[in-house]
């Protein structure tokens, strides 16, 4: 199991439209057979950041599964307007 973490600096005018698009984003994510699930937490002391854990079978599942899979499109589609703000998004497997 992989998991991806995803950590976004919103502005402060963008966050419910942030909130609005990943659990949008979420309905598609619950469809994959490869996500084994997903998390979306916003920040208690500075509620403009906000983090997206999607935990995968692997990274070869997400990139070559997900990504290539006919629901990508319409995931990106909601979440691309919101790459600007992303300050980190890596994989990571426990240890």
């Amino acid at each position: 199991m992989t998991t991806e973490i995803i950590r976004y600096h919103v502005a402060a005018d963008q966050a419910e439209a942030f909130q609005a698009a990943y659990h949008a984003a979420g309905e598609i994510l619950d469809r994959s057979p490869d996500c084994h699930g997903y998390e979306i937490l916003r920040g208690v002391e500075e509620p403009n950041r906000f983090l997206v854990i999607i935990r995968w079978t692997s990274v070869e599942r997400h990139l070559e599964g997900f990504r290539k899979s006919s629901d990508f499109p319409p995931f990106f589609a909601l979440v691309k307007p919101f790459f600007s703000a992303i300050e980190e998004m890596k994989h990571y497997e426990g240890a």
